[in-house]
């Protein structure tokens, strides 16, 4: 694996990582997976939210059936 690492390092083009589309955009590619990174942390906050939300929601129905 670290000749591959080493490779990528002295050919970076060859890297497909470094590509948005079929573009070289080796700091691009780095923008849009750190976009990415920060989406994924968001919607796991949000779907963590929305089942507080519904577990709060069953306890408040269980509540008022006793």
């Amino acid at each position: 694996m670290s000749e591959m690492y080493e490779y990528f390092q002295d050919f970076p083009e060859e890297n497909p990582a470094n590509y948005v589309g079929d573009r070289f955009d080796p700091e691009g590619a780095k923008r849009l997976r750190a976009e990415k990174a920060r989406l994924k942390q968001k919607q796991s906050a949000l779907d963590t939210e929305i089942s507080n939300i519904i577990e709060k929601a069953k306890q408040s129905l269980q509540q008022k059936d006793e």
